[in-house]
């Protein structure tokens, strides 16, 4: 790569940890793959980044900005293994935590599974004091009760400390005081306010995410400034942003005090690349299909477009039950993830009958065929197994799979127990994940409106291209693009995302009785908000304010997003507010009540930067023989034949713009494989991204 600016994106997975540098001046790419190191996941950084340099010396202290995806969050909270967190909340409100919103997820079970509250109850106590939901003082806070409650809960050890006190989202001032005292008493101790994390209506939710943020918020900071220590010693000087759940960037500091707001980190970069390339090649829905070792992501992508939702779960009992998890209410992208990824173990369930996930082998020790002491087989064995992997081509050939070991493990542990031969065993497992998949991806798109039957899917990952075929005949899609890099996409969609950051405030008023006026205030004090988070990157940009209402009928349990665009509030028109509402309303459930009265709920921001260019640059090949891009031939299985058939190998480095290929084939490169079947057709752009067009009347 020639000098320049660089940029680096690393994306941490639960397997793999993967890597783009990109230059600025030239939009040349370098990548790297290494393996994920659990116990501290700065070591896959470091190494990963020490190879990239073997490769290309001298790049890091060029690079303007380091971007981020990471799994630390979400994986401290599945695993249990963050802060000892104290709650200190209103009086009479110790339990919220525990009775939720009483709601069975599963109404027929009665043995129905809850998680346990980050925060056991022993670390639970109570202050006097009391605020109206209109933000009236009617009990004052005294500061010998904090003080009171606080050194009880230092003598129980705790590392870090949540404060939610009710109806905080509309006056803080007892939250503020709880934080001056902590402040000056104990300066040391992590410290999660509800108005800062959360200030939004309906308690539960919000003692909820608040405590979340406590727990992770000691493990977080630790393990960012390690990294930023590292990335120092290494020669980097730039700026390190982290990826949000709701498909921005943003500075270390506020990624530290806010990580929370990272859980979904990783998973967004590829929808967030999707989005890219939908508007690139005005796609209209495109369907995004990120597999990796660990889970499957998918999005559906409408008019260039992903949607946000501002409720997710995590750690849930019932991995694909909703309600069985801790709800976490900030902004994220509206993907969906299963348990289904290269790591997946395959095993016979007590029924006798096969079952893939969502356990995973993870990096250590992995599948079987990774040499690494696993014993289980999983779906990467099985693709190994069926001839879509080549065993001494696996990350370049950095790696070389182990097929005697893959042979084994499907024979001990699914193969003999099902009483099926390894070939029938190995096809099982590739063709039960796809179902798998399948089945959510069909639920998913038909929520948000959809048709599996016009989409492009867009595959990313390293199992991603492998599984793409399969997942497009079982969902009727017509066509797969697979864009440059596609081993680590995520890593490469960081670079499409901007400078960002969503805040809300709760505010609970009828609009025949608001004043506009006041309203304009609050979002004023929003945008001054958000414009002092977006200095903390260090940008001295034009900042875009978008604005959004969430409002319901008077008496109705959920709201309605409404769009308005940036202008003083105060020059609405209050029956100009209620229509477009009314409109919202029909649209989305057909009818609306134009006699029912309405009220504001919650007002939202996002404070984001213009977003930084981005350009796939095309392939400098502009022409050349298919026969010359061919790399041998292999056997394979056919899913539409069900059984072994040859298929053409190609290296996709030396694909050319305007080459056009036959299935059965199987493209090649150092990240991924992509798989075409025999009743589907393939062909290069300029720009190096492969279109399959599939025939969707062979059915699989």
């Amino acid at each position: 790569m020639a000098n320049g600016t660089y940029r680096l994106g690393c994306d941490i997975g639960g397997t793999f940890t993967d890597f783009v540098l990109v230059n600025d001046d030239t939009g040349e790419f370098q990548i790297n793959k290494c393996l994920t190191t659990p116990g501290d996941p700065s070591d896959a950084v470091e190494q990963g980044i020490r190879e990239l340099l073997a490769r290309e010396p001298g790049f890091m202290p060029k690079i303007d900005e380091i971007i981020h995806g990471t799994t630390l969050v979400i994986n401290a909270i599945i695993e249990r293994k963050g802060a000892k967190t104290g709650l200190i909340t209103t009086k009479g409100f110790r339990d919220v935590l525990e009775l939720g919103r009483e709601i069975r997820y599963d109404a027929y079970d009665i043995f129905s599974e809850y998680p346990l509250p980050l925060v056991p109850r022993s670390l639970r106590l109570e202050v006097s004091e009391r605020i109206t939901s209109d933000g009236l003082v009617i009990k004052a806070l005294e500061a010998e009760n904090v003080q009171k409650v606080l050194s009880e809960l230092l003598d129980l050890g705790i590392e870090s400390l949540a404060v939610c006190l009710l109806n905080s989202y509309e006056n803080p001032v007892h939250e503020i005081k709880i934080k001056e005292i902590v402040n000056r008493l104990a300066p040391d101790l992590s410290l999660s306010t509800s108005f800062e994390v959360l200030p939004q209506i309906r308690e539960y939710e919000r003692t909820c995410t608040t405590a979340t943020n406590a727990y992770v918020k000691p493990i977080t900071a630790r393990y960012l400034a390690k990294l930023s220590s590292r990335l120092e010693a290494l020669g980097f000087s730039g700026k390190l942003f982290i990826m949000l759940s709701s498909g921005g960037i943003t500075s270390v500091e506020t990624a530290r005090q806010f990580p929370v707001r990272i859980i979904e980190s990783g998973p967004t970069a590829a929808v967030i690349a999707s989005q890219h390339y939908g508007r690139m090649f005005q796609i209209k829905d495109i369907f995004c299909f990120d597999m990796g070792g660990t889970t499957a992501k998918s999005c559906l992508i409408q008019k260039g477009h992903a949607g946000l939702v501002s409720t997710f779960e995590v750690g849930r009992v019932q991995r694909f039950k909703k309600g069985s998890g801790l709800p976490i209410q900030v902004p994220v992208v509206d993907l969906m993830e299963i348990g289904a990824g290269g790591g997946s173990i395959a095993k016979m369930s007590k029924m006798g009958l096969l079952q893939v996930g969502p356990e995973s082998a993870g990096a250590d020790p992995g599948p079987a065929c990774y040499g690494g002491g696993g014993e289980n087989p999983t779906v990467t064995d099985a693709d190994l197994l069926l001839g879509y992997l080549d065993p001494d081509y696996f990350l370049g050939g950095t790696m070389v799979l182990d097929k005697g070991a893959a042979e084994h493990a499907m024979e001990a542990k699914v193969a003999r127990p099902l009483g099926t031969s390894v070939v029938e065993a190995a096809f099982g497992i590739h063709d039960l994940i796809n179902e798998t998949m399948a089945a959510a991806a069909k639920t998913h798109i038909a929520e948000k409106g959809g048709n599996p039957n016009i989409v492009t899917i867009s595959a990313f990952g390293g199992a991603g291209p492998v599984h793409a075929y399969g997942l497009a005949k079982k969902i009727g899609a017509p066509r797969i693009l697979v864009p440059p890099l596609a081993g680590v996409g995520s890593a490469l969609g960081f670079f499409t995302a901007p400078v960002a950051f969503d805040l809300t405030r709760s505010h609970r008023v009828a609009l025949d009785d608001a004043d506009l006026s006041e309203i304009e205030d609050l979002f004023q004090e929003l945008e001054k908000e958000g414009a002092g988070i977006l200095q903390q990157a260090g940008k001295d940009e034009k900042i875009i304010f978008e604005r959004t209402l969430m409002m319901r009928f008077v008496g109705q349990g959920a709201e309605t997003d409404l769009a308005v665009e940036q202008k003083a509030f105060d020059g609405w028109k209050k029956s100009e507010i209620r229509e477009l509402f009314d409109d919202a309303y029909k649209k989305l459930y057909g009818r609306t009540y134009p006699e029912t009265p309405v009220e504001f709920v919650t007002f939202k921001l996002r404070a984001s930067l213009p977003s930084r260019e981005f350009r796939i640059p095309p392939v400098r090949q502009t022409e050349g023989k298919l026969a010359d891009c061919i790399k041998g031939e292999r056997n394979a299985f056919s899913l539409v034949r069900k059984e072994y058939i040859p298929f053409t190998v190609y290296d996709r480095l030396k694909l050319f713009p305007g080459a056009s290929m036959k299935g059965p084939a199987i493209v090649e490169e150092r990240e991924s494989t992509i798989i075409i079947g025999e009743d589907a057709t393939a062909s290069v752009d300029e720009y190096g991204f492969i279109w399959i067009n599939l025939n969707l009347e062979n059915k699989i």
